[in-house]
């Protein structure tokens, strides 16, 4: 087992890791950018290496730094969380060149995933379904026109190395077709240095349903089960459930085969979660991502496992120690992400947390660096806590979901839970009729 780990993260996920290393007996290091200095993750740390200004380019992106603190320090691994360098694969090539284990997958995985065309074609060599679309990247319009014309509008049109809605973009009719395709190529090339697009058939009404898969180092694969994220605003998550409450234990069970058995066949180690739309009882993957997810609380809530603890035990050469018989599945979790956004306009509200009440009770979790006092800077991600509750029914989670919104007090800033309030009291949410574009029109409406 590691005897130090340093942490190349900030914030709740830095937290969230120093606690499964504290519990196994491990020392951690965090790393800081000088806006970081008073943050929580910090404070509770082992250690601490300030590696740059504000920045993320400066600090966190920053790999000699990161890289030189785990020197200094002695550290004998590097978690990347999730975000920043996480999902670069270059960075883990040189934490491993470096004599460190990164814990997460081999860097050759990363960088197959990273590449969208490259996890399509993956996927649907080991019998993966796949939503319908060109072949792999779509060189120019001509190719583009024909591919649309061959699948039928509207069509997607998505950056080959994109992520977050960047470089992705919708053509409902041929006339539209142009402008989307020169606005994605273009997006995708100012956001990820790869203009490289391709298409897909555009669902109309799809889920997001996302599996949780976990590989060790002797072919033992397993997943945790599935996690409904369609409550999605401009592609990014608000809320996510485990289980979906369109998707039955035989579905489950059906799609969570299919997905183990590529896995073992492609030889994957480690965490991994694989993204499907599901619409029509038709499952259709869209890509994978090689890190922690930031709702895998919920996962961990029905499946009682600790997925960073498992993340770190396989890292350090362990076998799973189960099978999928041993996996069980109990209740239903919902996770709430609170961001420091004006609820209404979704503009970034940084500033300074006068007060600080989280709520408690029997399943209810959060998942939060903030305190009174601190202040949340406008240099990174907005997301500030992750609410989670757990019980014996989804009527019953959103219940204990509700009570739990009422309690949390973040005074000083603008936050998003009184859209979580809206959602939780809205009739379509509770009887679990939404799709991935429901949020969009109920935040509109």
């Amino acid at each position: 087992m590691f005897q130090k780990i340093l942490i190349a993260n900030r914030g709740e996920i830095a937290l969230r890791i120093q606690r499964a290393c504290r519990e196994l007996g491990i020392g951690t290091v965090a790393v800081h950018s000088t806006a970081d200095a008073e943050a929580m993750h910090v404070r509770l740390a082992d250690e601490s290496v300030c590696i740059g200004p504000p920045a993320a380019k400066d600090s966190y992106l920053n790999i000699p730094a990161i890289l030189s603190a785990a020197a200094i320090t002695g550290a004998d691994a590097i978690h990347p969380g999730y975000g920043f360098l996480s999902e670069n694969a270059g960075f883990a090539e040189m934490v491993e060149a470096h004599g460190l284990t990164f814990i997460g997958p081999s860097a050759a995985h990363i960088r197959m995933m990273g590449d969208k065309i490259a996890a399509k074609s993956a996927m649907a060599s080991l019998g993966v379904p796949l939503v319908p679309g060109s072949d792999g990247a779509v060189p120019d319009l001509e190719t583009a026109r024909a591919v649309a014309d061959k699948i039928m509008y509207p069509v997607l049109i998505k950056a080959a190395a994109g992520g977050g809605g960047r470089g992705m973009k919708v053509a409902r009719a041929p006339s539209e077709l142009e402008d989307a395709f020169r606005v994605a190529r273009t997006e995708a090339r100012t956001a990820f240095g790869n203009d490289a697009v391709y298409i897909e058939k555009y669902l109309d009404r799809p889920r997001h349903i996302e599996l949780q898969v976990f590989a060790d180092s002797f072919g033992n694969v397993v997943h945790f089960g599935e996690r409904d994220c369609s409550l999605q605003r401009r592609h990014q998550k608000l809320l996510e459930e485990a289980g979906s409450p369109a998707i039955s234990p035989a579905q489950r069970d059906e799609l969570g085969t299919t997905a183990t058995e590529a896995l073992a066949k492609l030889g994957y180690r480690n965490a991994g979660t694989l993204e499907f739309l599901y619409q029509d009882g038709q499952f259709a993957f869209i890509e994978m991502n090689t890190r922690l997810q930031v709702e895998h609380p919920v996962t961990e809530m029905v499946c009682n496992v600790d997925l960073v603890r498992e993340q770190i035990r396989v890292a350090a050469g362990a076998a799973l120690g189960y099978g999928q018989q041993d996996i069980t599945f109990h209740g239903h979790a919902i996770e709430c992400r609170i961001t420091a956004e004006d609820p209404t306009t979704f503009m970034p509200t940084p500033g300074r947390v006068t007060a600080f009440h989280a709520p408690g009770g029997l399943g209810v979790r959060v998942d939060s660096a903030l305190y009174a006092g601190y202040f949340v800077p406008p240099f990174y991600d907005s997301m500030v806590a992750k609410l989670i509750v757990h019980a014996p029914t989804r009527t019953d989670a959103i219940n204990r979901l509700r009570r739990a919104l009422d309690e949390f007090a973040v005074l000083g800033i603008q936050t998003t839970i009184p859209l979580h309030r809206r959602i939780v009291d809205d009739r379509s949410f509770q009887e679990g009729d939404y799709t991935i574009h429901w949020l969009e029109r109920f935040v509109a409406g």
